[in-house]
């Protein structure tokens, strides 16, 4: 087991209505990183404001930070998120072969959703005031077909695909440990190893892919992720660079 990383706070809670809204209320006082994790949401939320639910069992956590840079170049850390994501899973399952990352921010599990990142962040001036990085993983069970959105991959969890039981308390260590090591090379070294080092976990790269907005959808060829995070996909008409979208395979 990994130990805590230096310079991070960690406040476990029972109950709370979102822990993404939990971390906008501490923002202004923080004083350095902090993870907040609740073993229940009463009010959690997925992308484009739907809700989501996790069963007992499951890890709901955000990160809330005070980040320098531009607010396109802070909202680069989904990918620090995934790639932490993605080793957590490593040190606790020992599984690789059927983990992936599926564009722009969920981790998949032989085929399925495993987990999924939600950033949200307030602005100051040119910059961003405070980011929040909510994660949400299936550790024991998978949410019922009701609460799932139309046209959203089938969800797995870490217990029925490996046959690992991992507590949230355990695996919030692991990400927290791993999301340290790659932010320190995000901020070291900038976004390229970062993008590198995704690509290398990336589902259906070089396959024919749907990316979809409310009033569009473009199909192609999943060419790799740009230095700016973009989908690029290859098209008949061209090279498309998608900022923002959800993937269908």
């Amino acid at each position: 087991m990994s130990e805590w990383p230096e310079g991070y706070g960690r406040s476990l809670l029972e109950e709370v209505d979102s822990t993404l809204d939990e971390a906008a209320r501490r923002a202004p006082t923080l004083t350095g990183p902090e993870w907040i994790m609740a073993k229940r949401q009463t009010k959690g939320r997925g992308r484009r404001g739907r809700a989501w639910k996790e069963p007992k069992g499951n890890f709901a956590a955000t990160l809330v930070m005070r980040p320098d840079g531009a607010p396109e170049q802070v909202a680069l850390r989904s990918f620090v998120a995934s790639l932490a994501l993605h080793d957590a899973c490593v040190a606790l399952c020992g599984e690789t072969a059927g983990l992936s990352l599926k564009w722009p921010n969920d981790v998949l599990l032989n085929g399925g959703k495993l987990a999924g990142i939600l950033l949200e962040s307030a602005g100051a001036a040119d910059g961003v005031s405070h980011l929040s990085i909510g994660i949400g993983v299936n550790l024991i069970e998978t949410p019922m077909q009701e609460w799932l959105e139309p046209g959203a991959v089938w969800p797995v969890s870490l217990l029925s695909e490996t046959g690992v039981h991992v507590t949230p308390e355990d695996f919030l260590t692991e990400l927290a440990a791993a999301y340290d090591r790659y932010e320190t090379q995000f901020v070291t070294y900038g976004f390229e190893p970062i993008r590198t080092a995704w690509l290398a976990r990336a589902a259906r790269l070089g396959e024919v892919i749907m990316a979809r907005t409310s009033n569009s959808e473009t199909e192609g060829t999943f060419e790799t992720v740009d230095a700016s995070g973009n989908l690029v996909l290859k098209t008949a008409k061209g090279r498309v660079n998608i900022p923002a979208a959800d993937i269908f395979f």
